[in-house]
Order: C-alpha cells, then structure tokens, then sequence
C-alpha cells in the first residue's frame, strides 16, 4: 500500500504508477477494485476554519469526526448529515471528508438542506496523469470553475484522487422534535410526507418504515430550529396531518437525535443477512416499486425518494424491478454476487459516452478506481 504524507508526494505515487491505483479514505465502504492500494490517510487535518464566514478547509484524510467535533465547539454542523457506513457494511476504520464528498454522501436532510456537493466551495486533487488540480474557492462568492467542484462530488476517485476540500458549514438549530405516524400503509405515508414536505414547516426529515419494525409501521417527520417554533409547527404538522388515521406523538430533541442517526446510518440494516441495496426514485413510484421488487424488507428516506432495501441473497433488484426512472446501487453483498453485479446502475448510452469521456480526460490510463464506474478508457471506442 501506498501512503502518502503529502500532496506533492501522492502526485509522483500516480505519476509513476505502472498499473491500476485502489483509491482508499478511511475504508468504511466497503468498495474493492482492482490494483496497489493507495491511500490518503496521511493526507489529514484541518487547514483553516472560520466560523464568522461559515468555511472550514480540510486535507481529503481528515476524519469526519475531527470535523464535526471543530464545528460543535463553534456550535456548527455538516447540514449535509453524512452517514456513517460502518455499523451496515461490517468495516473498521473512520469516514473521512475526502470520502464522503467523493461519494456525495449525504443523509436525511437532503431532502431540505440539499446534497453534499451543495456545501463543497473547492477541492483540490491529482488527476490520473498526477498532475494537482485546483478548482473553485473557499467562499461562496468565488465560484470559478464550480461546475469542476461538482463533477468530483460523486465520482468516486475515478476521476481525480481528492486531496484538500473547501466546504460551507451552518449553524446548529437550538432543537429538534420529530412526529411519529403510526399505522400508515406505504402509500399513505408518501402521500403524508409529501404533504408535510409541501407544507410551510420546513421538513428537514421524512422517512417511513413498515416492513422492518415489530411494532408496526412507523412514519416520522423532523422540524428544526428555535424551541417555540418548534414546537409550534409540530403542533400545525399534526393538525394539515389529521386527515390520516394515524397515531401521532412528539418525540423530543434527545429521541429525535436517535430516530435520525439510526435513519442517517440504516441502522435497521446492520444485522440482517440479505443483500442491501439503495434505490433512488421520483417517491410517488416507490410502493409499486417495492410492490414488485420481491425485496425481503425496505424503508424510506427522503420521502420516498430514497429506498434501502433487503433483497435475498444474489438476486438482481434491477432485473426484478425492469425499467424505471431512478438508479439502484449494490451496497452490500457476498464477494459471488459483488462479482456478477454491478455496483452502479448502467448508463444509458449517452451517459455512458459523456462519462467515458470524462474518464479519458482527467485519466486517460484509466488507473483511478478501475471499473469501478464503467468500462476503462481503451474499452471505450
């Protein structure tokens, strides 16, 4: 394994790299490709954070936790609430920054406050050539070359190995309450979680469990900010809800905080033996998607827009499910069944040649995370 200490340093690792390069962060995923093991653990630590302008820069091998724990003291967050992969996948290690932007991770309050990517001012990386790129600023105004900052959000080290990111943090809200719905079938409670989405109350959470549970279906709804309005909006949540025979209590800040994490973390997944996987979808299709899935289990996230799923062991969720407006994303499975199955959904033949051809320019040996998100550049005509 290759561990550089530095940027400069990990440019000459990829630039004399004879073969393929397995780019690792903190190695909680659970991803393997082929090829020498380079990692950028080493590449760690806060380089600047001021709380008066909201931005934090940090090396890609910094900790996800080193992070948050800076931004509480200044009594800040990443409003992107990104999951912690470890409890489900198995693995040991720590998430790191460089990770959770290379795969945009971003948690249940994307639905309100958006995806990773939307707080990633800049980075900077080494493409497949080993030459550092730079892109985008440390401030919101600065925004040349923005279109780049997104690009490597979600391109999984195919692209570029990560090496600094520049992102905006928020301030934490003063509380948080969460309503409980008991009693919804699938399609009542996407059609609650749109109407409370819809609604004036801010939602910054919307998840629905009926197939994992022992006590029964479970629909919950978050509200953040200052106690009184709080408190206030969960008060009128329940009242535009009322049309729903439903069970409704309040859960405080501290319950919240656990139905979150759990939800943030699918943690109801950790233990089950069947394979996992992520489903995304417009969230008025999700129940007849899972209707027809043959899934042993699944919940909801994002209203719907969002389904973790237990398919049984080595069965192919995209073949069960056929066409449709969404993706599906082998999260967790036997090495046999990593083997026959895609990790990705397949590109549509546009997107696929779009995405060759980024492939070729930013690594145009194609040693970054071979394979890992389509064919290699010499196997692309």
């Amino acid at each position: 394994m290759s561990a550089p200490t530095s940027e400069a340093e990990l440019a000459d690792v990829v630039k004399s790299a004879t073969g393929p390069l397995a780019i690792q962060g903190g190695g909680t995923r659970g991803i393997a490709v082929e090829g020498q093991a380079l990692s950028v653990a080493g590449l760690s630590g806060i380089t600047l954070y001021e709380p008066g302008a909201l931005t934090l820069v940090a090396q890609a091998g910094t900790p996800i936790a080193e992070i948050e724990a800076a931004l509480a003291a200044e009594n800040q967050r990443l409003a992107f609430e990104p999951m912690d992969p470890r409890a489900l996948m198995g693995t040991d290690g720590e998430p790191t920054l460089g990770g959770v932007i290379a795969a945009n991770v971003s948690g249940p309050r994307r639905i309100q406050g958006g995806a990773a990517r939307d707080y990633a001012l800049g980075v900077r990386f080494v493409d497949g050539t080993g030459t550092v790129v730079k892109n985008g600023g440390r401030v919101m105004k600065n925004v040349t070359g923005y279109d780049l900052v997104k690009l490597m959000c979600g391109s999984f080290g195919t692209l570029g190995v990560l090496t600094e990111v520049s992102l905006k943090v928020l301030p934490m809200p003063e509380t948080e309450g969460t309503l409980l719905l008991r009693g919804l079938s699938d399609a009542e409670a996407v059609e609650a979680m749109a109407a409370a989405m819809g609604s004036p109350f801010e939602i910054t959470g919307a998840a629905h469990c009926a197939t994992i549970m022992e006590d029964g279906p479970v629909t919950a709804l978050r509200i953040e900010g200052f106690e009184r309005s709080v408190a206030y909006r969960l008060e009128q949540l329940k009242t535009l809800l009322a049309r729903f025979d439903a069970e409704m209590t309040v859960g405080d800040a501290a319950m919240s905080d656990r139905v979150w994490r759990s939800v943030r973390d699918a943690e109801l997944l950790r233990d089950v033996p069947e394979d996992i996987w992520r489903l995304s979808c417009k969230p008025s299709d999700a129940p007849g998607l899972m209707a027809r899935s043959g899934a042993a289990g699944w919940f909801y996230d994002w209203g719907g827009g969002r389904i973790w799923v237990r398919m049984p062991q080595g069965q192919d969720l995209r073949a069960a499910l056929g066409a449709f407006d969404g993706h599906a994303t082998l999260v967790r499975a036997a090495p046999a069944t990593r083997a026959a199955l895609p990790v990705f959904q397949p590109e549509t033949p546009g997107v696929a040649k779009i995405a060759a051809g980024l492939r070729a320019r930013f690594d145009p040996r194609g040693i970054l995370n071979r394979g890992l998100m389509g064919p290699v550049a010499e196997e692309v005509a």
